[in-house]
């Protein structure tokens, strides 16, 4: 594994042309027309930081509301914004933290499944239009580096996150 380079250093010409194709993807990615064109097509009537919320939720459910707002890597007031609407709008319910008599977490309801199960699948298939040229090899690949590439970033996230104070 090779040794990182400083926190410093500038970045290599391969790492600065992957960031500008990232940065490029997630634009198109984050436009409100593309949300409102998927959201459309998925018959979801959710804006965008509801249908975040619900991807997170979906990909480790339940989580604590606190742990949703970190995941989404905004504040917890955000989430505690949100949760109730999705509750109401029957998305998501409130169920009993294990671990903590006095803590809930949130969880997707059957609804919720099935937004969130449209939702992905009309992002997958305009995903597959606009990459149909690829063949299935190069799709492999892609994934797997998209994964790979994934983990560093929550790896990297990880290691940037301050250590709690431990007070006596």
């Amino acid at each position: 594994m090779p040794t990182p380079p400083p926190p410093d250093a500038p970045a290599s010409p391969e790492v600065a042309e992957i960031e500008r194709a990232f940065t490029r993807i997630t634009y198109l990615g984050t436009r409100a027309r593309r949300h409102d064109r998927l959201r459309a097509l998925a018959e979801v009537p959710l804006d965008r930081a509801a249908v975040a919320l619900l991807r997170q939720i979906a990909d480790a459910e339940p989580l604590r509301p606190g742990e949703l707002a970190q995941r989404l890597g905004v504040e917890a007031s955000h989430v505690t914004r949100t949760v109730p609407q999705l509750e109401k709008a029957g998305y998501v319910s409130r169920v009993p933290d294990p671990d903590d008599r006095r803590a809930q977490r949130i969880r997707l309801t059957e609804e919720g499944r099935r937004a969130i199960d449209r939702i992905r699948e009309a992002g997958a298939r305009g995903m597959q239009s606009a990459l149909a040229h690829w063949s299935p090899e190069d799709l492999r690949q892609l994934a797997t580096l998209f994964h790979r590439m994934a983990d560093d970033f929550v790896a990297y996230a990880a290691d940037e996150e301050p250590e709690p104070r431990v007070t006596a």
